[in-house]
């Protein structure tokens, strides 16, 4: 079993453990605390039906689970349900990345992988309002709007501003960016970041997909007494539309695969060449600690200066990769130097000195260690399953009709593994969205803190830290094609949202009558969302102060919502 999915397992066998073993304190066994001594973790009591509340007491989901009434046992059942929450969340991406690789990336890249990315956000949102009389659904389902509004806009504040500094460079005196040099520090008006047009065109996309919740915002804004389910009918009407409308988009015009593949073949030819390193150079290039071998990048950087100069040209480079066999794929030996020659050398010399290759091969070999992380190995089987990783992340990119007659080398396989992965995603996050809600509902009555700002702020986490750490792994590239991919992801997540998530959370305030008194919530949404699509919609260049900018709105959502439901009496 992976260590993440053991780690997984046992985590739920301590949940378990602690709760029988504060039952067992509770019982007034000898020996163990006095009756003051409260359970934190409790179950039912013996002969009362499963799932069944005591008198005064908590209940449990799916009549087994623990269930706790401090505010200290339910911060670690959210901790724990959060974990796991966030594990589902990144099984379904392995499994999607997998399904890629079987079935190509038009229908599935443009249709299922979107909405597989966002399931487990819509399963959350799902079930805060699913179960419990009306009354309990119209309280709990403030954490799925808790969770809609703080994944939205943490998507386009946090994690954009950090974006931006991780991936900003040089600006010159044109405002262009200088790709790879970063020598200008902090400096806010001199370095910053860009991307392609078409990245701005994804921008327009989501500040058009919060149409549906001006349209369920329509009786409020003009003040009517009726028409509220009307209105709810036709926002979920509206959303359901806009998400096919997206997903139909993402199949006939994938330019976000297409740059996907570009960054692929880059990533697979380096770890062609570091396993070429790796058999042909005088010791491992990573220690079996995973520590890297400077002395043998230097013996490597020898090896390709073929003259002596003490720097790579690149013909020698060339060179070098001409000597790698790469069967599994068609290499253009032409593009990969001039693909590796733009990563290394940032000095812009057009020649790779000793200091920027050993760096270059030092950046790589963390990105090895980040995509083959959990094999436990770091061996030449590590480069191994670096490069083998790369080519099935290459090949599922490739669009069928430029298809060069690769095979998956075990399809019967692969496929078994994509269809495990994403079936032990769905279950989990199935299994355990509940469970969370009713920790994060549970701490929220034992602390007096709104349900609403818990999930705002710690439920996001839980469920879009995977995207967050890759999108920030990509802008680290500091390059103009990882950074206009990083921000589409950005903005195709938040589009999702916006649609998916939203349609999910209509159709459940509509099928179960609830009371749409989201009024405050929904403003916060809109603002972020149209502020930030217009500000990244007709630029393609953002100074380092913009990151401040996108940072200054978190908090300003959250003391908006707290001044507009708690002084104006909004909810």
């Amino acid at each position: 079993m992976p260590p993440p999915r053991t780690l997984a397992v046992l985590l739920l066998a301590v949940v378990a453990v602690a709760a029988h073993g504060r039952l067992l304190a509770s019982d007034g066994l000898p020996g163990q605390g006095s009756a003051s001594d409260a359970a934190v973790l409790r179950l039912s009591s013996a002969g009362r039906p499963a799932g069944e509340a005591e008198e005064g007491g908590c209940e449990m989901t799916y009549g087994f689970l623990p269930c706790t009434e401090t505010a200290g046992g339910n911060l670690f059942l959210a901790l724990a349900y959060g974990f796991l929450m966030f594990k589902s969340a990144t099984y379904l991406s392995a499994g999607s990345e997998l399904l890629l690789e079987i079935l190509g990336p038009g229908i599935v890249g443009g249709l299922f992988l979107p909405i597989l990315g966002a399931l487990p956000d819509a399963l959350l949102i799902l079930v805060s309002g699913l179960s419990g009389t009306k009354e309990v659904a119209q309280s709990q389902v403030l954490i799925g709007m808790g969770l809609l509004a703080g994944s939205t806009i943490m998507l386009l504040t946090i994690l954009w501003g950090s974006c931006v500094i991780v991936g900003k460079c040089d600006l010159s005196e044109d405002s262009t960016t200088i790709d790879s040099q970063d020598t200008k520090a902090f400096s806010l008006f001199g370095s910053g970041v860009s991307t392609d047009l078409q990245t701005s065109y994804a921008a327009r996309i989501m500040a058009i997909s919060v149409l549906p919740f001006i349209v369920v915002q329509i009786p409020q804004i003009l003040k009517l007494q009726s028409g509220h389910r009307l209105t709810l009918l036709l926002g979920l009407i509206v959303a359901v539309l806009l998400l096919l409308t997206y997903c139909l988009y993402q199949i006939f015009q994938p330019w976000i695969q297409r740059r996907k593949l570009e960054y692929s073949r880059l990533k697979h030819v380096m770890s062609g060449l570091l396993k070429h390193a790796q058999m042909h150079t005088f010791g491992h290039l990573v220690e079996d600690d995973g520590t890297p071998n400077v002395s043998v990048i230097e013996k490597l950087f020898h090896k390709i200066d073929l003259d002596n100069d003490g720097k790579i040209g690149r013909g020698e480079l060339q060179a070098f990769i001409v000597g790698v066999n790469f069967e599994d794929i068609e290499l253009d030996t032409n593009l990969a130097t001039d693909q590796v020659m733009a990563d290394f050398d940032r000095s812009r010399n057009s020649s790779i000195e000793k200091g920027e290759f050993v760096d270059g091969v030092l950046r790589w070999l963390e990105e090895a260690k980040r995509v083959v992380a959990g094999s436990g190995a770091y061996s030449k089987k590590f480069m191994d399953d670096f490069h083998i990783t790369t080519g099935e992340e290459h090949n599922a990119l490739l669009d069928k009709h430029e298809d060069d007659g690769e095979s998956i080398e075990n399809p019967t396989w692969t496929c078994f593994k994509a269809i495990s992965l994403l079936l032990l995603g769905t279950a989990m996050a199935a299994a355990f969205a509940d469970p969370l809600v009713d920790a994060v509902h549970n701490f929220s009555s034992a602390t007096s803190i709104p349900s609403f700002f818990i999930s705002f702020i710690a439920m996001p986490l839980a469920t879009n830290s995977s995207e967050a750490v890759s999108a920030i792994i990509f802008a680290s590239r500091k390059k103009q094609r990882t950074l206009s991919l990083t921000f589409s992801e950005v903005y195709g997540g938040v589009t999702m949202n916006n649609t998916l998530c939203l349609a999910v959370f209509l159709a459940l305030v509509y099928v179960r009558g609830l009371t749409w008194d989201f009024s405050s919530e929904v403003l916060v949404i809109f603002l972020v969302c149209i502020i930030m699509g217009l500000f990244t919609s007709f630029r393609t260049k953002f100074p380092l102060w913009t990151c401040f900018v996108a940072f200054l709105l978190y908090p300003l959502s959250l003391v908006l919502v707290y001044i507009l439901d708690y002084k104006f009496g909004w909810s």
